[in-house]
């Protein structure tokens, strides 16, 4: 898979060689000459160029790529450059990094994002995933389709505990997409047998959280 990067600083780097690792082609670009460390990803193609720019992005070959990851530490920057991902070069999937909590709510279809990665948020999903049982806590949202991840752990008493996956009556709307027990990662069956500490997660739209908290718990 071709993927450009825009934004070649720490954070577009230590992407780019995760993704390269993964077997993927990837183009890092930034306006910043003095950001264009070759030596530092030599696997991937680099290049000096504006990503608010047409010209610069033609010069990229951004129609050829599948995925566009905007990474710099603007979110101004984020928002253009995903725009013109989606609206001019038809980049199939934009993945755009948020700086700034307060810009959050800018990052969505309207500006050509599908996914939008927010660290701060994402850190107090974890924290609240390590301390919180028995309630829903949002890993992630997926832009695209109006979903979330979400993780439930089941506590002492719940309903569902001791129940199969097919016993289970869950909401319209959600998908039950992995069990995590004992640090093992399960991919359910409906002959699984659900127990207390178990922590489920699922693909859920907002509508439908509060009752699948229910469903789960009782």
């Amino acid at each position: 898979m071709k993927i450009a990067i825009a934004g070649a600083g720490n954070v577009g780097r230590a992407i780019a060689r995760e993704l390269i690792e993964n077997g993927h082609l990837v183009l890092l670009m930034d306006r910043d000459p003095a950001a264009l460390k070759m030596d530092s990803v030599p696997q991937a193609e680099w290049l000096l160029a504006d990503a608010c720019e047409i010209a610069s992005l033609d010069n990229a070959k951004l129609s050829g790529c599948q995925v566009l990851v905007a990474a710099t530490g603007d979110d101004k920057v984020n928002l253009v450059c995903s725009l013109l991902a989606k609206t001019e070069y038809g980049v199939p999937r934009v993945v755009a990094r948020i700086n700034h909590p307060k810009n959050e709510w800018l990052f969505d279809s309207a500006w050509g994002v599908d996914v939008a990665v927010s660290t701060p948020r994402i850190i107090s999903a974890l924290v609240e995933e390590a301390v919180t049982v028995g309630d829903v806590v949002r890993l992630f949202s997926l832009k695209r389709g109006g979903a979330n991840l979400v993780e439930i752990t089941l506590p002492d008493g719940a309903s569902a505990a001791g129940k199969t996956v097919a016993e289970v009556q869950f909401p319209e709307e959600t998908s039950l997409a992995s069990i995590v027990r004992d640090g093992h990662v399960i991919t359910p069956n409906p002959q699984d047998l659900l127990m207390a500490g178990d922590e489920l997660i699922f693909v859920a739209t907002n509508a439908s959280e509060v009752e699948l908290k229910n469903c789960l718990l009782g």
